[in-house]
């Protein structure tokens, strides 16, 4: 259990490692006015979605599942702790989405939101991961 945990926060760590530098690359794409950054961010965008986000988020997905298969039914349901985390999880999910979804924005020159949109929205998944960690480590109900 403890390998398959390890492999757990290793992929969630470069899960939010990407999370965070994502929605900052989103930032200075917003605020670039030359065509030739316009292709370096298109380029960085989509490799860091596609080739650490997206996969450490499905490996993270997939361990976490694995973690859960160790635990009855029944006490699965006592821990409430873990319902939160789940719910924000599934949040986390929903964010990851909708960054592909702007990363297909500015893939095709259809974004309209200023750098400071993405300032705020990068904030985000921090409010998730501060609550996330207190959940799992604290637990506390």
């Amino acid at each position: 259990m403890l390998w398959v945990k390890s492999f757990h926060i290793i992929c969630v760590v470069t899960w939010f490692s990407a999370l965070f530098y994502l929605p900052r690359l989103f930032v200075y794409h917003a605020m670039s006015d030359d065509e030739t950054s316009n292709e370096r961010f298109k380029i960085m965008e989509r490799k860091l979605y596609r080739g650490i986000m997206t996969p450490s988020a499905v490996l993270a997905l997939f361990f976490g599942a694995w973690l859960l298969s160790y635990y009855t039914f029944e006490q699965l349901a006592m821990m409430h702790w873990l319902h939160a985390k789940l719910v924000l999880v599934f949040l986390l999910f929903v964010y990851h989405a909708y960054c592909g979804r702007l990363v297909n924005k500015f893939n095709n020159d259809e974004n309209h939101r200023t750098h400071i949109f993405y300032r705020w929205f990068n904030e985000l998944p921090v409010l998730i991961l501060v609550s996330v960690v207190i959940l799992a480590i604290v637990k506390p109900f």
